[in-house]
């Protein structure tokens, strides 16, 4: 047995992916004493600027954009009641066939074993009991994602550590709702066409193949104020509009998939710290 506080590592692309993501275990396990670690890999450059700006169009600044969503990932950490952030500061790729994506120094460029090294370093001292991250198509293929998930399970292989490892992801049984209701908020929300609608549908998994269900109900309040820190991304008013109330409904419930375990924890289950306590 240790003094150290059980400890949960979130390993995340952009400002913004924790609340949307996992904002609900991050306030859930703070709450219940268990050290957070948020790692941010990239700087955001490629969000929105002020007044919606996209990136590529002019007057569009991302040093200003990545300053402006370091300020809202912090605000966002203090929502969520998160331990210790850390910025790997890589420049953001941007969406999938984005220029960002052949920038040198962009998060999608770095050598896997050079971004690797830096989180095993971090994995190193804070030694996480848990470890979440993306799956292997980044849940939806952007490119910031999939590296997130091959430098975090490149990082594993370099340590010594032998921490439970989640994958997110979401309940293939939800999804098809979910676009409905997305449509329902967002009136002006263009029809998708044949290869998106199918694209769509290979997201997430059937609900058998999801091994961990976490209730975050009660923390859904604080999952909404966390994304509500981020208000300068456009693609979060959809989840804002929603109130409180709706958005609980939605997001209370955070599903993954384990893809590493030494506890021996049935399946499935319900925590994501089974059998560390």
């Amino acid at each position: 047995m240790t003094d150290r506080p059980l400890t949960l590592m979130a390993v995340h692309a952009h400002p913004d992916d924790e609340a949307t993501g996992t904002g609900g275990i991050l306030a859930r396990y703070a709450a219940e004493g268990i050290r957070t670690v948020l790692v941010t890999c990239t700087d955001g450059g490629c969000g929105d600027g002020p007044g919606g700006v996209k990136p590529g169009d002019p007057g569009h600044d991302p040093a200003a954009v990545a300053s402006m969503r370091r300020q809202e990932l912090k605000a966002s950490c203090d929502v969520l009641k998160i331990s210790d952030l850390e910025m790997l500061d890589y420049a953001d790729s941007g969406m999938a066939g984005w220029p960002g994506n052949d920038a040198p120094g962009s998060f999608w460029q770095t050598p896997v074993e050079q971004g690797a090294a830096r989180l095993a370093e971090l994995m190193r001292h804070y030694r996480p009991d848990v470890v979440v991250t993306y799956d292997e198509n980044g849940f939806y293929g952007h490119p910031d994602h999939i590296q997130a998930n091959r430098i975090t399970m490149a990082a594993l292989e370099m340590t010594a550590l032998t921490p439970k490892v989640y994958w997110t992801t979401m309940p293939r049984s939800l999804m098809q709702r979910f676009w409905e209701t997305m449509r329902e908020f967002q009136e002006d929300m263009p029809e998708p066409d044949p290869a998106e609608t199918a694209a769509m549908a290979e997201i997430g998994l059937p609900d058998d193949e999801i091994t961990t269900w976490v209730d975050t109900t009660a923390f859904s309040g604080q999952k909404f104020d966390a994304l509500a820190a981020h208000a300068s991304q456009g693609e979060n008013i959809f989840f804002l509009k929603m109130g409180k109330e709706k958005f609980g409904e939605w997001m209370g419930m955070e599903t993954f998939v384990r893809v590493k375990d030494a506890t021996g924890a049935s399946l499935p289950e319900n925590d994501l710290f089974a059998g560390l306590r």
